[in-house]
């Protein structure tokens, strides 16, 4: 059956009208998304992004280990805080394992990740296989921690995931400081006394942390998709550092608030996927409409560009009598009052041209001279001369050069 949004439901969904455990499940997303989004951003500005992969997949053996070891023990095997826990410990031996094999052997770090992420995993699968095979393991549910798995989610699930999120975000700000210059200048931060190495490493244990958090909501696989794809889609709309890692929380928050709004209004949809995917709806949005970075900004401008280097050549062109075969450019001008349909120039389009040409002679002169060397370097084509000079200079250049005195615009 096809499945449509029911606004609706929806909209009691994201007000937290929708039940017990649809509640549960997203405000308890809502704070592991904000919480991935800003822990995220510190791996992303430091050019890491892969490791969150490896330290993911590292986690699966844990979780098989854990749960056979408190079965064995006589305990639930599914009990939440002892899974995490495996998993932790499974994601801390993976990740030193690719420090070590980054540090003591030749192996670049990707190639190092590649290898730990595989056979981690592997190792995992593997767990899972046997562990289904298990009377005790047929129930056990665990094949939910690779892509999540919401459904029947306890209060103590819920408070145990809060709780990590909100300890992982509370550390990242009392270490932002020191984690952004590592981030962006590793040198300067050992200059500065800072150790480095050791800043890395919690860096990673709070990615780990985070993605231990994560893995009942959003699941191993997909965990990586929110520590991303917040930070990459912030990134998009500022260039300070502090603005991107809060909008990468608010980005990585609204996207698990959504998605497991979303997922309560369709219970066959799954929760971690829908957070996801909306989280990429948002990096689509941002790609497309920031004023700044966006792929539309970036039209527009190169646009307001063209136009610009239409009109010069456009001008010049009237300036020195040649006649003007480009379209645009006589589109241009027309649109602008410079000429009339035949193409011959107006009054204004003369003075206009007529400028153009003298300021054309006026940076040859600049560009000749090594006293204006810094102004000269300014030269592109298009940048009026009046940005650069004062009026007394353009007033000296233009004696030189037989132009009218005083005229300058």
């Amino acid at each position: 059956m096809a499945w449509a949004i029911h606004w609706p439901t929806l909209w009691d969904a994201l007000t937290l009208q929708m039940g017990y455990n649809a509640t549960l499940v997203t405000v308890g997303a809502a704070l592991l998304g904000f919480a991935a989004g800003v822990t995220g951003t510190f791996l992303f500005l430091r050019k890491r992004a892969l490791v969150s992969d490896a330290i993911s997949h590292a986690t699966l053996p844990g979780v098989g280990l854990a749960f056979l070891v408190m079965v064995a023990l006589g305990g639930d095997g599914r009990n939440l805080p002892g899974l995490l826990a495996g998993s932790a410990l499974s994601a801390w031996a993976g990740l030193l394992v690719v420090s070590f094999l980054t540090r003591r052997t030749r192996l670049s770090e990707d190639a190092a990740i590649g290898a730990v992420l595989s056979v981690f995993f592997g190792f995992g699968i593997v767990l899972l296989t046997v562990i289904q095979t298990l009377g005790v393991g047929r129930q056990a549910g665990l094949e939910g921690f690779l892509l999540g798995s919401t459904a029947g989610m306890l209060w103590a699930d819920g408070v145990v995931i809060a709780a990590g999120g909100a300890a992982s975000l509370a550390l990242v700000l009392v270490l932002r400081r020191h984690l952004t210059l590592v981030a962006f200048d590793p040198e300067y931060a050992a200059a500065r006394g800072l150790n480095v190495a050791r800043l890395d490493l919690v860096m990673m244990g709070l990615v780990m942390a985070v993605t231990v958090v994560g893995l009942k909501i959003v699941g191993l696989i997909l965990i990586v998709a929110l520590l991303i794809i917040p930070p990459v889609a912030a990134r998009f709309w500022s260039d300070r550092a502090d603005h991107v890692v809060l909008m990468s929380g608010v980005i990585g928050g609204a996207s698990a608030w959504i998605g497991a709004a979303l997922s309560a209004t369709a219970p066959n949809l799954p929760t971690g996927p829908l957070i996801v995917l909306t989280a990429f709806a948002i990096f689509v949005a941002s790609l497309l409409l920031a004023p700044g970075r966006g792929v539309l900004a970036a039209a527009l401008r190169h646009r307001r560009f063209q136009t610009r280097v239409h009109m010069r050549q456009g001008l010049l062109a009237l300036a020195q009598g040649q006649p003007i075969y480009e379209r645009l450019t006589l589109r241009l001008l027309l649109r602008a009052g410079l000429v009339r349909p035949d193409g011959v120039p107006t009054e204004t389009g003369r003075a206009r041209a007529a400028k153009a040409l003298r300021d054309e002679h006026r940076w040859q002169i600049l560009r000749g001279e090594t006293a204006h060397e810094a102004a000269a370097a300014l030269y592109d084509g298009l940048r009026d001369i009046e940005t650069v000079l004062t009026r007394d200079q353009i007033a000296e250049i233009d004696r030189r050069i037989g132009a009218p005195r005083g005229v300058s615009g």
